[in-house]
Protein backbone atom coordinates (compact mmCIF):
# COMPACT_ATOMS: atom_id res chain seq x y z
CA UNK A 1 0.00 0.00 0.00
CA UNK A 2 0.94 3.72 -0.05
CA UNK A 3 0.36 6.21 2.30
CA UNK A 4 -0.69 8.78 -0.01
CA UNK A 5 -1.21 11.39 2.54
CA UNK A 6 2.62 11.78 3.15
CA UNK A 7 4.90 13.36 0.98
CA UNK A 8 7.58 11.30 -1.36
CA UNK A 9 10.48 10.40 0.39
CA UNK A 10 8.25 10.43 3.53
CA UNK A 11 9.93 9.01 6.74
CA UNK A 12 9.07 6.57 9.27
CA UNK A 13 10.03 5.36 12.85
CA UNK A 14 8.67 2.55 14.08
CA UNK A 15 9.12 1.90 18.02
CA UNK A 16 8.47 -2.53 18.97
CA UNK A 17 9.77 -3.26 15.62
CA UNK A 18 10.96 -6.71 16.73
CA UNK A 19 7.24 -7.69 17.69
CA UNK A 20 4.44 -8.76 15.56
CA UNK A 21 2.93 -5.78 14.65
CA UNK A 22 5.88 -3.80 14.58
CA UNK A 23 7.43 -6.16 12.25
CA UNK A 24 4.76 -6.16 9.95
CA UNK A 25 4.59 -2.63 9.81
CA UNK A 26 8.34 -2.01 8.92
CA UNK A 27 7.41 -4.82 6.06
CA UNK A 28 4.18 -2.90 4.74
CA UNK A 29 5.90 0.39 4.76
CA UNK A 30 9.20 -1.39 2.97
CA UNK A 31 6.75 -2.08 0.32
CA UNK A 32 5.94 1.91 -0.15
CA UNK A 33 7.47 2.96 -2.49
CA UNK A 34 7.23 6.53 -1.22
CA UNK A 35 8.98 5.94 2.01
CA UNK A 36 12.62 7.04 1.82
CA UNK A 37 13.75 5.42 5.15
CA UNK A 38 12.52 3.59 7.79
CA UNK A 39 13.87 3.78 11.37
CA UNK A 40 13.54 0.58 13.90
CA UNK A 41 13.84 1.12 17.36
CA UNK A 42 13.05 -2.03 19.93
CA UNK A 43 14.91 -3.84 23.19
CA UNK A 44 17.18 -5.87 20.48
CA UNK A 45 18.03 -3.22 18.27
CA UNK A 46 21.24 -0.39 18.50
CA UNK A 47 20.64 2.17 19.77
CA UNK A 48 18.41 -0.27 22.24
CA UNK A 49 14.79 1.47 23.49
CA UNK A 50 13.28 -0.17 26.72
CA UNK A 51 9.82 1.09 27.74
CA UNK A 52 11.09 0.07 31.30
CA UNK A 53 14.03 2.15 30.55
CA UNK A 54 13.61 5.85 31.32
CA UNK A 55 17.03 6.57 30.30
CA UNK A 56 17.06 4.86 27.10
CA UNK A 57 13.86 6.50 25.71
CA UNK A 58 15.72 9.96 25.82
CA UNK A 59 18.81 8.72 24.55
CA UNK A 60 17.14 6.92 21.59
CA UNK A 61 15.64 10.64 20.74
CA UNK A 62 18.70 12.18 20.72
CA UNK A 63 20.38 9.38 18.73
CA UNK A 64 17.63 9.19 16.05
CA UNK A 65 16.67 12.99 15.43
CA UNK A 66 19.48 13.33 13.02
CA UNK A 67 17.42 10.73 10.65
CA UNK A 68 13.99 12.97 10.99
CA UNK A 69 12.03 14.84 11.10
CA UNK A 70 9.64 12.28 10.89
CA UNK A 71 6.51 12.10 8.91
CA UNK A 72 5.41 8.56 10.64
CA UNK A 73 5.93 7.43 14.34
CA UNK A 74 4.40 4.44 15.37
CA UNK A 75 4.38 2.95 18.80
CA UNK A 76 3.58 -0.75 18.35
CA UNK A 77 4.83 -2.49 21.88
CA UNK A 78 2.99 -3.09 25.18
CA UNK A 79 2.55 -6.18 27.71
CA UNK A 80 -0.81 -8.04 28.56
CA UNK A 81 1.71 -11.04 30.46
CA UNK A 82 4.97 -12.36 31.08
CA UNK A 83 6.59 -15.12 32.45
CA UNK A 84 5.61 -13.88 35.79
CA UNK A 85 1.95 -12.42 35.36
CA UNK A 86 -1.21 -12.91 33.70
CA UNK A 87 -4.27 -10.80 33.22
CA UNK A 88 -6.33 -10.08 36.27
CA UNK A 89 -10.01 -12.35 36.24
CA UNK A 90 -10.84 -10.94 39.78
CA UNK A 91 -9.90 -7.93 42.34
CA UNK A 92 -8.28 -10.71 44.57
CA UNK A 93 -5.50 -11.24 41.84
CA UNK A 94 -4.40 -7.89 41.73
CA UNK A 95 -0.93 -7.70 42.62
CA UNK A 96 1.08 -4.58 43.44
CA UNK A 97 4.31 -5.48 41.22
CA UNK A 98 2.07 -6.53 38.57
CA UNK A 99 0.40 -3.21 38.19
CA UNK A 100 3.99 -1.43 37.97
CA UNK A 101 5.27 -3.58 35.39
CA UNK A 102 1.96 -3.21 33.35
CA UNK A 103 2.15 0.50 34.08
CA UNK A 104 5.20 1.03 33.14
CA UNK A 105 5.42 -0.48 29.60
CA UNK A 106 1.89 0.77 28.39
CA UNK A 107 1.76 3.96 30.18
CA UNK A 108 4.88 5.37 31.47
CA UNK A 109 6.91 4.60 28.77
CA UNK A 110 4.88 5.74 26.24
CA UNK A 111 4.52 8.90 28.49
CA UNK A 112 8.42 9.40 27.71
CA UNK A 113 7.64 8.73 24.18
CA UNK A 114 5.35 11.64 24.09
CA UNK A 115 7.59 14.06 25.59
CA UNK A 116 11.24 12.91 23.82
CA UNK A 117 9.58 12.49 20.44
CA UNK A 118 6.80 14.54 19.18
CA UNK A 119 9.63 17.65 18.96
CA UNK A 120 11.18 15.06 16.02
CA UNK A 121 7.64 14.77 13.97
CA UNK A 122 7.49 16.84 10.73
CA UNK A 123 5.82 20.38 10.71
CA UNK A 124 4.05 19.74 7.62
CA UNK A 125 2.77 16.49 7.72
CA UNK A 126 3.87 14.58 10.83
CA UNK A 127 1.88 11.43 12.52
CA UNK A 128 2.57 9.79 15.93
CA UNK A 129 0.30 7.05 16.71
CA UNK A 130 0.31 4.56 19.66
CA UNK A 131 -1.02 0.87 19.83
CA UNK A 132 -4.01 1.43 22.20
CA UNK A 133 -7.01 -1.15 22.59
CA UNK A 134 -10.48 -1.33 22.56
CA UNK A 135 -10.42 -2.75 26.53
CA UNK A 136 -8.99 0.40 27.36
CA UNK A 137 -12.31 1.90 26.77
CA UNK A 138 -14.03 3.15 29.77
CA UNK A 139 -17.21 3.30 27.96
CA UNK A 140 -17.61 -0.43 26.60
CA UNK A 141 -15.90 -1.89 29.47
CA UNK A 142 -18.87 -4.46 29.44
CA UNK A 143 -16.87 -7.80 30.94
CA UNK A 144 -14.91 -6.52 33.61
CA UNK A 145 -11.07 -8.06 35.00
CA UNK A 146 -7.79 -7.52 33.15
CA UNK A 147 -7.59 -4.95 35.88
CA UNK A 148 -3.89 -3.63 35.05
CA UNK A 149 -4.02 -4.15 31.11
CA UNK A 150 -7.37 -2.07 30.98
CA UNK A 151 -6.50 0.88 33.33
CA UNK A 152 -3.31 1.54 32.23
CA UNK A 153 -4.17 1.59 28.41
CA UNK A 154 -7.42 4.01 29.66
CA UNK A 155 -4.75 6.06 30.92
CA UNK A 156 -2.55 6.00 27.41
CA UNK A 157 -5.24 7.65 25.65
CA UNK A 158 -5.74 9.74 28.30
CA UNK A 159 -2.11 11.15 27.82
CA UNK A 160 -2.60 10.93 24.25
CA UNK A 161 -5.31 13.01 24.50
CA UNK A 162 -4.13 16.00 26.26
CA UNK A 163 -0.67 16.13 24.65
CA UNK A 164 -2.63 16.42 21.38
CA UNK A 165 -3.85 19.35 23.02
CA UNK A 166 -0.61 20.91 24.36
CA UNK A 167 1.54 19.65 20.67
CA UNK A 168 -0.83 21.50 18.58
CA UNK A 169 -0.27 25.22 19.55
CA UNK A 170 2.94 24.85 18.28
CA UNK A 171 2.63 22.22 15.89
CA UNK A 172 -0.59 22.74 14.31
CA UNK A 173 -0.39 19.69 11.61
CA UNK A 174 0.57 17.23 14.17
CA UNK A 175 -1.43 14.06 14.76
CA UNK A 176 -1.27 12.42 17.92
CA UNK A 177 -3.42 8.89 17.99
CA UNK A 178 -4.41 5.89 19.82
CA UNK A 179 -5.26 2.70 17.90
CA UNK A 180 -6.95 -0.50 18.60
CA UNK A 181 -5.35 -3.17 16.58
CA UNK A 182 -7.60 -5.89 16.73
CA UNK A 183 -7.21 -9.54 18.22
CA UNK A 184 -3.96 -10.33 16.80
CA UNK A 185 -2.39 -13.65 16.16
CA UNK A 186 0.72 -12.58 18.31
CA UNK A 187 3.20 -13.54 21.21
CA UNK A 188 0.58 -10.80 22.85
CA UNK A 189 -2.56 -12.85 22.43
CA UNK A 190 -1.18 -16.27 21.99
CA UNK A 191 -2.12 -17.57 25.56
CA UNK A 192 -6.36 -16.30 24.98
CA UNK A 193 -6.79 -18.04 21.70
CA UNK A 194 -4.87 -15.59 19.63
CA UNK A 195 -3.89 -18.19 16.98
CA UNK A 196 -7.48 -18.93 16.47
CA UNK A 197 -9.66 -15.96 16.74
CA UNK A 198 -6.59 -13.40 15.77
CA UNK A 199 -5.93 -11.98 12.38
CA UNK A 200 -2.47 -11.88 10.68
CA UNK A 201 -0.31 -9.22 11.80
CA UNK A 202 0.00 -7.95 8.28
CA UNK A 203 -3.67 -7.82 7.57
CA UNK A 204 -3.50 -6.12 11.29
CA UNK A 205 -0.63 -3.62 9.92
CA UNK A 206 -2.54 -2.50 6.70
CA UNK A 207 -5.34 -1.78 8.64
CA UNK A 208 -3.73 0.44 11.05
CA UNK A 209 -1.55 2.51 8.04
CA UNK A 210 -5.29 2.90 6.07
CA UNK A 211 -6.62 4.68 9.32
CA UNK A 212 -3.65 6.92 9.95
CA UNK A 213 -3.52 7.29 6.13
CA UNK A 214 -7.15 9.24 6.24
CA UNK A 215 -7.28 11.11 9.19
CA UNK A 216 -6.00 14.87 9.44
CA UNK A 217 -4.91 17.07 12.49
CA UNK A 218 -8.63 17.62 13.12
CA UNK A 219 -8.41 13.97 14.58
CA UNK A 220 -5.56 14.27 16.46
CA UNK A 221 -6.11 12.96 20.05
CA UNK A 222 -8.81 10.48 18.90
CA UNK A 223 -9.22 6.61 19.80
CA UNK A 224 -9.74 4.88 16.65
CA UNK A 225 -10.07 0.66 15.37
CA UNK A 226 -8.62 -0.64 13.08
CA UNK A 227 -11.55 -0.53 11.16
CA UNK A 228 -11.36 3.15 11.31
CA UNK A 229 -14.22 3.70 13.73
CA UNK A 230 -13.75 6.07 16.60
CA UNK A 231 -13.92 4.16 19.97
CA UNK A 232 -15.45 5.82 23.21
CA UNK A 233 -13.75 6.47 25.87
Amino acid sequence: MQMSSLPEGYRALIIGASGGIGAALVDVLRGDSRCASITELARSTTPSLDLADPGSIGHCATEVAGQGPFHLIINAAGVLHSDTFMPEKRLADLDHQQLLDTFQVNTFGPALLLRHFCPLLDRQRGVLAMLSAKVGSIGDNRLGGWYSYRASKAALNMLIKTAAIEVKRSQPNAVLLALHPGTVSSNLSQPFRGAEIGRPAADAAHDLLRVIDGLGPEASGGFYAYSGDALPW
